[in-house]
């Protein structure tokens, strides 16, 4: 990604967005930045389950104790989806990643109004895995 967004840009850009046509292209410009994810990760172990979508997802290793994943999806709207996983989530302590509010976010981007029950669905799939992930 070649610029990572804080959760309070985030919600500046969907603010100052006047429709959700804009917002949705934001959301597949934030999937098209999205560090690539090799080929030989995506697999069946690392595929999200609960996702309409194909989705994959990785934790990688790391010595600092913070998050660094890599995830795809077929899907353009979902990467940006994980896109969006990938500015709050990204950097942050494993210890923090379940006290993060992720309900809120959703909440406060209004996604919640705006994103179909099967993509909301997949989206906290996503964040499920990734809690699973941290804590292992």
């Amino acid at each position: 990604m070649t610029k990572k967004y804080t959760i309070a840009d985030l919600k500046e850009v969907f603010a100052l967005m006047d429709d959700w046509e804009d917002r949705y292209r934001f959301l597949i410009e934030l999937g098209e930045a999205l560090p690539l994810m090799p080929v030989e990760l995506k697999t069946e172990a690392t595929e999200v389950r609960g996702c309409t979508a194909q989705v994959w997802m990785v934790l990688l290793p790391n010595n600092d104790n913070k998050v660094d994943f890599r995830a795809d999806s077929d899907a353009q709207i979902v990467r940006g989806l994980i896109g969006v996983l990938y500015s709050i989530y990204q950097g942050q302590s494993l210890n923090e990643v379940s006290s993060i509010d992720i309900d809120g976010i959703f909440e406060d981007l209004g996604l919640s109004g705006h994103i179909s029950p099967n993509r909301r669905s997949g989206f906290f799939s996503m964040v499920e895995r990734l809690k699973t992930l941290s804590m292992a």
